[in-house]
């Protein structure tokens, strides 16, 4: 069978033309600490007055900074000829290129973004979802149609310029091939 065809289908064939796995010790040790420290005081309350409903916040806490600890250990940015993917846990975002109109250094500053994992915000009159730790730079990706709410999606880096050159080269790339007739 001749490679690109499968079963008389046109197969569509991508590589991976980036992938990179951001993570924070910084991060995991802040949510470790405040997991830890829940378990405790729970452990604690339970011990002092027994199992009441006030001793249930303190458990549900733990179960929160856990998840958090777990979930968002490590983002991993993959870049392919089609799209941009992330990845936080167990939440996947897909950004196909053709929808993506450009792609900057975020600029926001550090007390708008609310802390470490995925948060949505509004930045000047674009409402946006982050994917981010606080220690690593930012892109944004500036999105020409909605997706639900969102207009634009910012995602912490370790190479932010090679990324957004990555991006941007791709983009033109796809725009050249929508435009072409046998496209």
């Amino acid at each position: 069978m001749p490679t690109g065809q499968c079963l008389g289908y046109r197969r569509i064939v991508s590589y991976l033309a980036y992938e990179e796995r951001v993570s924070s010790t910084r991060t995991e040790v802040l949510f470790a600490v405040l997991g830890l420290s829940f378990l405790l005081l729970f452990a604690w309350r339970v011990t002092a007055v027994g199992f009441k409903p006030s001793t249930v916040i303190f458990l549900c806490l733990f179960g929160f900074f856990l998840f958090y600890s777990l979930n968002y250990r490590r983002l991993i940015v993959r870049i392919t000829p089609e799209s941009v993917e992330l990845t936080f846990g167990i939440f996947n975002c897909s950004v196909p290129l053709h929808t993506i109109d450009a792609c900057l250094p975020d600029e926001t500053p550090m007390w708008r973004i609310g802390g470490a994992g995925i948060h949505f915000l509004i930045i000047r009159k674009r409402y946006r979802a982050m994917f981010n730790f606080l220690e690593h730079e930012r892109v944004v990706l500036s999105l020409s149609r909605r997706r639900g709410l969102v207009r634009e999606i910012a995602f912490s880096t370790k190479h932010p310029d090679e990324v957004a050159r990555l991006i941007s080269a791709a983009i033109s790339q796809n725009v050249r091939t929508e435009l072409d007739p046998e496209f």
